[in-house]
C-alpha cells in the first residue's frame, strides 16, 4: 500500500507539470466561430463607437454655449472630475492589465521578456516622457508669450499720444499675453498629448476586436466599447474646450479621435485571415503600446487633470466643490471599473 501511494505521489509529481504546460497553448482558441455572424457584430461595433466617441467628445465642446457648463463655473470642474476619473481607470484597470498579460505571455520568448518588468518601465518612460513634453512645451511657450508682451509694450510706450485734459490715449494696442496666454498654451499642449495617449490604446483595441471571429467574444464588447469610447471623449472634450483652439482645429481632433477604434476595426477585419493574438510578434507590440499608454493616460489624468484642479484656489475654498468633485471622480473611475470587467 506504501508503495502504491509513493508510486501515485511521484506519477502526480512528474505528470502535473506537463498537464500544466499542456493547457497553456499558443493556439487561438477555436470557440465558436462563425465569420458571417461576427462581420454583422463588427460593423454594428463599428457604427456604435464611432457614434458615442463622436457625442463624447463633442458633448464638453457645444457645451461651451451652455452658461452652467461653461469653464468658470462649478458644474464644469465636477464633470472634468469624473472624466478624469474615468481616464486613470482606464490607465489603472483597463490599459495596464491587458500590457501585463502581453508582455507575460508564455508565447513571447522567455529571454528576455521574462528576466524584466517590461510592463512597468516602459510605463514609467512614458509617464517621464510626458513630463518633459508637458515641461519644455509650457516653458517654450512661456518664453514666447512674454517676449510678445513685452513686444507689445515697447510698441503702446512709442506709439500712445497722451491728451492730458480729455484723459484718453490713442495709438496702436497690443493685447498683454501674460499668463492667461501661458495657460491656454498648457491647456492645447494637455489636449494634444492626452489625445495621443488615447489614440493609441484605442486603435490596438480595435484591431483585437476587427480580428476575431468569435461572436461569443464580439458581442459583450459592443457595449463595454461603446460607453468606454462615449467617456473618454467626454474627458478628452472638456481638455478641448478648455484650451479654446478654434473651430477648425477643434473639427479635425474631434474627428481624429471618433474614428481611431472604428479605423482599428477596420483594420483588424482586413487582417483577419494573417492576424493572430497569440503570435509573439502581436503581443510584443500590443504590451509595449498599452503600457506606454498607461503611463500616458496616469500621468495626464493625475497631473494635469487632477492635480490642476484639485489645488486650484476654487476648489480649495469651497468645500461642497470639494465633496461634488470627489464624488465625482470616484463615480467616474468607478464606472469605468465595471466596463474593464465586460472588456
Amino acid at each position: 500500500m506504501t508503495k502504491l501511494l509513493k508510486n501515485a505521489l511521484v506519477a502526480a509529481i512528474v505528470l502535473f507539470p506537463a498537464t500544466a504546460l499542456a493547457e497553456c497553448t499558443c493556439e487561438a482558441e477555436e470557440g465558436d466561430r462563425d465569420k458571417t455572424l461576427a462581420l454583422k457584430y463588427k460593423l454594428a461595433a463599428l457604427a456604435s463607437i464611432l457614434a458615442a466617441g463622436a457625442a463624447g467628445v463633442c458633448l464638453p465642446v457645444l457645451a461651451k454655449w451652455v452658461p452652467a457648463l461653461s469653464p468658470e463655473r462649478s458644474l464644469f470642474f465636477v464633470v472634468k472630475a469624473f472624466a478624469a476619473g474615468v481616464i486613470l481607470s482606464t490607465g489603472f484597470i483597463h490599459v495596464l492589465p491587458d500590457a501585463f498579460e502581453s508582455l507575460t505571455s508564455p508565447c513571447i520568448p522567455e529571454h528576455p521578456w521574462g528576466d524584466f518588468p517590461f510592463t512597468g518601465f516602459v510605463a514609467m518612460l512614458a509617464a517621464i516622457g510626458t513630463l518633459m513634453v508637458d515641461t519644455y512645451a509650457t516653458s517654450y511657450y512661456g518664453r514666447r508669450s512674454r517676449v510678445k508682451s513685452e513686444g507689445g509694450d515697447e510698441e503702446r510706450a512709442v506709439g500712445a499720444h497722451t491728451h492730458a485734459v480729455h484723459g484718453h490715449a490713442h495709438g496702436p494696442v497690443s493685447v498683454n499675453a501674460g499668463s492667461g496666454d501661458t495657460e491656454l498654451l498648457r491647456h492645447r499642449v494637455i489636449s494634444q498629448v492626452l489625445e495621443l495617449g488615447i489614440i493609441v490604446h484605442s486603435v490596438i483595441i480595435g484591431i483585437a476586436l476587427g480580428a476575431s471571429e468569435s461572436p461569443k467574444t464580439i458581442k459583450p464588447l459592443i457595449a463595454a466599447l461603446t460607453f468606454h469610447q462615449f467617456f473618454e471623449g467626454i474627458g478628452l472634450g472638456g481638455c478641448i474646450a478648455q484650451a479654446k483652439f478654434d473651430a477648425r482645429a477643434v473639427a479635425i481632433m474631434a474627428i481624429f479621435f471618433s474614428l481611431t477604434t472604428p479605423v482599428g476595426i477596420a483594420i483588424g477585419i482586413g487582417i483577419t485571415n494573417i492576424y493572430s493574438e497569440t503570435s509573439p510578434t502581436a503581443l510584443i507590440v500590443e504590451g509595449v503600446f498599452n503600457s506606454a499608454s498607461a503611463g500616458i493616460l496616469i500621468y495626464m489624468a493625475l497631473v494635469d487633470l487632477l492635480s490642476a484642479d484639485f489645488m486650484s484656489p476654487k476648489l480649495q475654498n469651497n468645500g461642497k466643490l470639494q465633496l461634488g468633485a470627489n464624488l465625482s471622480l470616484l463615480i467616474g473611475a468607478g464606472c469605468m471599473s465595471l466596463l474593464a470587467k465586460w472588456a
